[in-house]
This record gives structure tokens, sequence and C-alpha cells, in this order.
């Protein structure tokens, strides 16, 4: 399995190899306000993003990070060397949440090129990637699949 850091401009629709496992160089500390602020944005009020006394008698003993949030997380780490040349997001599939994600975890992000093909256009091709996050302690928080139509080099880098 070849493994790369490929923050560059090298990320045109040649430039991805399938079976190639990216590591994404950035990490990031989840802060409260990663749950609070957005999870409230978007009317999520569920007990166990907000409520620390109901959720210190559960399982987690703490509030939970908002999976919408880590994903989000996950694909933007990931997205300076997958999305930088990317023309439109086709499809998110196969979304798991693995592990629960807690105020003070640090993710990282990590890519797999399944799979790439043509498209209609002649400027762009279809790239499947299956992005996953982990946890400080190297557990796999988040999977999930991920198609975009990303730019072709010979169109668009003259």
């Amino acid at each position: 399995m070849k493994t790369a850091e490929l923050t560059s401009n090298n990320n045109y629709f040649e430039d991805f190899t399938v079976g190639e496992v990216l590591r994404h160089r950035r990490g990031k500390t989840i802060e409260p306000i990663e749950n609070v602020l957005i999870t409230n944005m978007v009317m999520n009020t569920a007990s166990g993003h907000f409520d620390e006394v109901v959720m210190r008698d559960t399982m987690f003993k703490k509030r939970l990070q908002f999976g919408g949030v880590t994903a989000s997380l996950i694909i933007g780490m990931s997205s300076q060397d997958t999305s930088e040349n990317a023309l439109a997001e086709l499809a998110m599939t196969n979304v798991r949440f693995k592990e629960p994600v807690f105020h003070g975890d640090t993710l990282y992000a990590f890519t797999e090129v399944l799979e790439k093909r043509e498209s209609e256009r002649t400027d762009a091709g279809v790239v499947v990637f299956h992005h996953w996050g982990v946890n400080q302690d190297d557990k796999v928080v988040f999977e999930g699949d991920r198609q975009v139509l990303v730019k072709k080099r010979a169109h668009w880098s003259k």
C-alpha cells in the first residue's frame, strides 16, 4: 500500500492512483465551540451533546461530539489534498461513526483512492475516495466514501 502526503498542486484527476493512501498533514483538537455552536445552529438539541449531568450517568460519562461535525472535520482536513481541483461533489455514501468523539480529542484524516473513471465531461473525471478519521489513540472514529468530479490537468493548467 502506497502512502503519500499530497498537499500540493499535484491533485488533478491524472495524479490520483487507485489504491493510493494519503495521510493528511493537519490534525484538529476538538474544542467545545465546534460541538456547541454548530450543534445549536442546526437545532440538534440532543442531551448527548448538551447535558453534562445526564451524560454522567451513561456509558460515556461526558458529552459527545455531534457526528455531523466529526464528518465535516475529517472531510475538511482531506479537502486540500482531494478537492483543490474539484468541480463538483457528486455523492457521499457509506458514512459510519465508529467510535465516540469528545471535547479534547484530536482527529487526523486519511484517504484511499478507490476508483477513477471518465465522466461525460472531457475536462474532468470522477474520483471515488474512502475517507476515515482516527483519534489520538488511533481508533477509527469516522469513515465515508465520496465521489468527486476532478479537473484534468491538460484542460485547466494552461
